[in-house]
């Protein structure tokens, strides 16, 4: 079972990896509005993109006075975020991980964004990756996160028993649901730490 699971992160990786020589259509450039209104109404502090991609968020939060740290795991991807970051001026660290595992990456950081990364991620990977989000999320800390939902009959997106997993240690402030790209039903959810 471990080797299929295996398999499938290293062909997923493959596939974001080759999307990347591209310009792949959640690539668009621009940070989010609930990205830029949590920016705005709160003081500077550490911040990691889990799934940064090309670090256009990155860069918005480092410009924003965060100390930014980014982690995809497509190695084309940080080559390109490393090289916005450096014609932007900013300064921003960038990782090529697997937010499961994320190795010498160490906490707290008072936000965690994930914009589309999470709902990519299997059951098992899911649960190792909320244990990645507890054990980075400074207590009262903000996670920002973006998801495609499961519709019914559909094995793609985040159920939600997978959402409602997080409340062992996150309580939800907000929620708005929505549609990506007026086809799959998706969500903003906005949540805090409650325990470290």
């Amino acid at each position: 079972m471990e080797a299929m699971v295996s398999l499938r992160r290293f062909l997923l990786r493959q596939m974001f990896n080759l999307w990347y020589t591209f310009n792949p259509p959640w690539d668009t450039g621009v940070s989010p509005p609930e990205l830029l209104a949590h920016l705005e109404h709160n003081p500077p502090g550490r911040a990691l993109d889990l799934g940064c991609g090309t670090g256009t968020n990155v860069i918005t939060m480092a410009r924003h006075g965060w100390q930014a740290v980014g982690v995809d795991f497509a190695p084309r991807a940080i080559r390109q975020a490393q090289r916005k970051a450096r014609q932007a001026g900013v300064q921003a660290a960038f990782y090529v991980q697997d937010v499961t595992r994320l190795d010498g990456i160490e906490g707290p950081f008072d936000l965690i964004l994930d914009m589309g990364c999470y709902h990519n991620l299997s059951e098992d990977e899911s649960q190792a990756y909320r244990e990645q989000v507890r054990r980075l999320l400074a207590p009262g800390g903000t996670y920002l996160l973006y998801v495609m939902l499961r519709s019914p009959g559909s094995r793609l997106g985040v159920s939600d028993a997978s959402l409602q997993a997080f409340k062992s240690f996150l309580s939800l402030v907000e929620r708005q649901d929505g549609t990506n790209r007026g086809r799959q039903p998706s969500a903003w959810l906005k949540f805090t730490c409650i325990s470290s």
